[in-house]
């Protein structure tokens, strides 16, 4: 396991401290819990860096890294829901993260291994924004409205990616890679 894939498994592993960040009640527990999540997802940048410095990609970081960044990010968006954001929105955000991962499954099936694509990327980082804003919010920082504003651009480029992989989605199940 590389560097990259062990920063990728620490990302998961914070999951567990950021929800109980959240939900305990004690005196700026949303500041810490927003703390804790945005230097657990800045490591999703740390570790693609890494690998591609070192020339050290591997499928397994292909496969575990959107699965850790949607691990995380949806544990924050959840916990916030009806504190900051509303249900529909992150509904909308975890039923299209669940679309992608269906295709992804299914050609991994196929021996094609589906890697972050830069919609993708930029999906996951207006989530994140998005998450880091509510948690903020909750926190008292500013306006709730801000972080619906976010998370709203957040919905948007979350559904316009799952259409860039559903575009690619007939070549993937046929076994080949996406154009």
């Amino acid at each position: 396991m590389t560097f990259a894939d062990q920063l990728t498994v620490a990302r998961a592993a914070a999951v567990p401290a950021v929800i109980v960040l959240f939900a305990w009640d004690f005196p700026d527990h949303d500041y810490w819990a927003t703390a804790l999540f945005a230097v657990a997802m800045a490591t999703d940048w740390v570790d693609g860096w890494w690998a591609r410095r070192t020339g050290r990609t591997s499928d397994l970081g292909r496969l575990l890294d959107p699965v850790a960044d949607k691990l995380l990010v949806m544990a924050a968006l959840i916990m916030l829901v009806d504190r900051v954001l509303p249900a529909w929105m992150v509904a909308a955000v975890i039923a299209r993260e669940f679309l992608v991962t269906g295709l992804r499954l299914a050609a991994l099936e196929r021996g094609v291994v589906i890697g972050a694509r830069d919609l993708g990327k930029l999906k996951t980082w207006a989530q994140a924004v998005a998450a880091a804003l509510a948690g903020l919010a909750a926190g008292g920082a500013f306006a709730d409205e801000i972080a619906w504003w976010a998370m709203l651009v957040a919905v948007v480029l979350t559904w316009l990616s799952g259409l860039d992989y559903a575009r690619s989605a007939p070549r993937v199940l046929r076994g080949q890679q996406p154009a």
